[in-house]
């Protein structure tokens, strides 16, 4: 089987070819008129042969265009679960683009991408994306470096902090500790933060995991009120893998997280 880059490049050329056979025919059928417009009878006949040939060359180049895709919508399906990110990867490589890949999920920092093989797509950073030519698509992540991505760091923190402070009174802690704050396991804030139908499937643990990266590295740590976030460790103490959150820095480092506090000054 060849890749997907190979189908769609082949697809590409037959489109051109078809391109340039409509774009001959249209300059045959404007020779014919203007032999008619001066009354040329000798330039009517040989440009009316023309377009006849011009557009037997038409008809065979839409013919090849329209046969031209290779894949069966099944062979496109198995490709993608099983072919599709070693050839993403190699496709960032040629690009100078840095790709990892863990738990199922394509980093390249900032973005997370996950391959929907069923969907004929991948969905990066939350959003759909059903260009998945990997040329294409390895230029889409690399220009994803260098923009906005529209990620409010300042605005996460406030919904972490309003989150946390919601389970400590649920949890009848009565109030934030002071100076050492409480940890709440991360699994408990993602929980509510996507506790709508379906909203897990919007926003996953992966993009969870970035969003929490983002901040970690980059701030801000205190909130409007004057909390202090901080993410403790999740060494020191066996935690299941399902409490932990992962995600991959541009060097291909995995960092994980298991928990946050807020913490307030005395």
């Amino acid at each position: 089987m060849i890749s997907l880059e190979q189908a769609f490049s082949d697809t590409e050329r037959a489109a051109e070819s078809a391109l340039r056979a409509a774009r001959g025919l249209t300059t045959q059928a404007r020779a014919l008129e203007r032999a008619a417009k001066t009354g040329n009878i000798a330039a009517i006949e040989r440009e009316q042969k023309r377009l006849a040939e011009a557009l037997s060359v038409l008809q065979q180049e839409v013919q090849n265009a329209a046969s031209s895709w290779s894949f069966s919508d099944e062979e496109v399906e198995r490709y993608l679960d099983e072919r599709y990110t070693d050839e993403l990867r190699d496709a960032a490589a040629d690009a100078g683009l840095k790709v990892y890949e863990r738990d199922g999920n394509v980093f390249s920092y900032p973005s997370v991408l996950r391959v929907l093989p069923r969907e004929k797509a991948v969905r990066v950073d939350r959003k759909k994306n059903s260009a998945i030519r990997p040329t294409h698509l390895a230029e889409a992540l690399l220009k994803n470096q260098t923009k906005s991505s529209g990620y409010s760091s300042d605005r996460f923190l406030e919904s972490l902090y309003l989150v946390y402070s919601g389970i400590l009174s649920r949890e009848d802690s009565g109030r934030l500790m002071k100076s050492t704050g409480i940890v709440v396991p991360l699994i408990k804030i993602y929980g509510l933060m996507t506790a709508l139908p379906g909203a897990n499937r919007e926003y996953d643990r992966s993009d969870f995991a970035r969003d929490i990266y983002m901040l970690d590295s980059q701030g801000p740590r205190r909130t409007r009120r004057g909390a202090t976030v901080s993410f403790p460790s999740s060494t020191g103490t066996r935690r299941r893998s399902s409490d932990l959150f992962t995600f991959v820095g541009p060097e291909g480092e995995s960092v994980e997280y298991y928990g946050l506090r807020f913490s307030e000054d005395v």
